[in-house]
């Protein structure tokens, strides 16, 4: 694997122009980009397929939960687009749904475990009587068994998940933070050498490139950062 489609750039902007602006900035530095919702609702599914035609890699990160129809069309939707990945919440009948409406493409289909602004307390509050570590592996077993491409994961989670992932599922991890970098909302987090060290396949970076005096420059000591810890 090229070391520079190792990192996702998450276009977390609030207008298709600035994703251009970003994007021109970065240059050959950024490979493959991440487009959420804010940028998703701004235009940003018609910027994908600008990227793609540019023989850049794009990471929709939908998150998509409904029912299983919903999903399925949904699914079918993004597969037509060309984007490499596509996240689902990792409830088994949305798993379902999406492996099997991808079928036939390259599409791949990630499974999102537990958010990396969650911890314990924050799932007690929302009803579920797991911890962290449990629920992100009784969700990974279920999306392995499904046939599901990926996880997505806090770096901390990634090691156990290596023991439960079949061959060839990648684990995508958020949640990145440089050395020194602000910690924002995020509570599991991880710098790149040690994430890639714990067994993440690609990290998503959003502010620490965004937000940095110099992006460009950001990314490239990030994916030197990869490098060093991949050798």
């Amino acid at each position: 694997m090229d070391v520079r489609n190792r990192l996702i750039v998450a276009l977390d902007l609030p207008s298709v122009a600035s994703a251009e602006a970003m994007v021109e900035t970065l240059g050959d530095a950024v490979s493959f980009y991440k487009i959420g919702y804010q940028l998703a609702f701004a235009g940003g599914l018609s910027f994908a397929e600008t990227l793609i035609r540019a023989d850049k890699r794009v990471f929709l990160d939908l998150k998509l939960h409904d029912i299983g129809n919903t999903v399925a069309k949904g699914v079918e939707s993004v597969a037509k687009l060309g984007a490499t990945f596509l996240t689902v919440h990792s409830y088994p009948q949305t798993m379902h749904a999406a492996v099997d409406a991808r079928k036939g493409s390259g599409l791949r289909i990630l499974a999102v475990t537990v958010l990396t602004s969650y911890d314990d307390a924050d799932l007690a509050a929302a009803g579920y009587d797991f911890t962290v570590p449990e629920l992100v592996a009784e969700r990974a077993a279920q999306a392995r068994d499904i046939g599901v491409d990926g996880l997505v994961c806090s770096a901390e989670e990634a090691g156990k998940l290596r023991t439960i992932a079949s061959a060839g599922m990648v684990l995508v991890t958020p949640g990145i933070r440089p050395a020194g970098a602000e910690k924002g909302d995020q509570k599991r987090i991880m710098t790149p050498a040690a994430a890639i060290s714990a067994g993440t396949d690609h990290l998503v970076v959003g502010r620490p490139i965004l937000e940095a005096p110099d992006p460009k420059a950001a990314a490239v000591a990030i994916v030197a950062e990869i490098a060093g810890a991949t050798r």
